[in-house]
């Protein structure tokens, strides 16, 4: 079973990402975020986190950079609205696992954690 925490500031993303991850026989969202802060104050050790990349307080680059400092990191999947090159550069320098455009088709496949 793998765990994720999910961490976006609009309850309608988290809501339809929590649908999405939960139908899955092989995923549990444990907990929701609202901002970065948020995300780093988890202590539940989740095997995966989806993360927006700009939020309220701490934003998703810099609480990425805080979770993979973590003795045994999770995977970090920043999900954004926002395709520019400059937030896909940020994050993967952060050391996330990848980048999705929240407008990305379905049929697109999504990275294993």
């Amino acid at each position: 079973m793998i765990t994720v925490l999910l961490t976006d500031d609009d309850p309608a993303a988290r809501q339809g990402l929590r649908t999405i991850i939960d139908s899955s026989p092989d995923t549990r969202v444990v907990a929701e975020a609202w901002d970065g802060r948020s995300a780093q104050a988890r202590r539940l050790l989740p095997d995966a986190v989806v993360m927006d990349v700009r939020m309220p307080g701490t934003d998703g680059v810099a609480a990425t950079r805080k979770l993979r400092e973590l003795p045994t990191p999770p995977a970090v999947l920043i999900l954004t609205t926002f395709g520019l090159e400059e937030y896909a550069e940020q994050t993967l320098k952060a050391s996330a696992s990848g980048f999705l455009i929240k407008d990305t088709p379905p049929t697109v496949p999504l990275p294993r954690w």
